[in-house]
């Protein structure tokens, strides 16, 4: 039995950062449960462009989907994205987010951010939307900048992939979450 919930490891940034390979490298290692991120599903069976009022589907649909995982999770559960990157697409899409994705935003919390750093090469993709440079940056300092004011630990990701998933290894034990 279960003595407190898994530490939820969340990778965010940019896209083309390297947080799917690394949550997937990173639970691989960890022997753990893995949350892929929910958005890839829906917007590849969606059949049209995406619009705004997509966003909170998602966002519903990567929270079902943690809470499915988690419940399979022993001690740690990583998951690739949460609900701040939904925040910070619909603001810089729309200019705006939807309370309910606000509200839940609220009202979970995760216990080490893993953010990717945007050095890697952009790899095409029908998903992706901002392959300039200068984007990737703007946005990248979207995601320092509420790690900085929200207090959350966390630790930015750089340099190759073995690079980056040795540097997630070392903040996971800086936060005592794996010896």
């Amino acid at each position: 039995m279960k003595t407190r919930p898994p530490y939820k490891i969340v990778l965010t940034g940019p896209e083309s950062t390297g947080k799917s390979s690394t949550s997937r490298e990173l639970a691989l290692a960890l022997d753990t449960v893995w949350v892929p991120e929910y958005a890839r599903e829906y917007l590849s069976r969606l059949g049209r462009p995406y619009q705004e009022e997509d966003l909170e589907r998602i966002a519903r649909g990567q929270l079902e989907s943690e809470d499915q995982r988690a419940a399979h999770a022993a001690d740690i559960l990583i998951c690739d994205t949460d609900l701040y990157v939904i925040k910070i697409w619909s603001e810089y899409k729309y200019g705006r987010c939807s309370p309910w994705i606000l509200e839940q935003i609220a009202l979970r919390s995760y216990d080490l951010y893993l953010l990717g750093y945007p050095d890697m090469a952009w790899e095409e993709d029908p998903l992706r939307e901002h392959p300039d440079p200068k984007d990737r940056e703007i946005l990248f300092q979207y995601y320092l900048d509420h790690m900085v004011h929200s207090g959350v630990p966390f630790q930015v990701l750089r340099g190759s992939p073995d690079q980056r998933l040795a540097q997630a290894m070392a903040a996971i034990r800086r936060q005592a979450i794996i010896p």
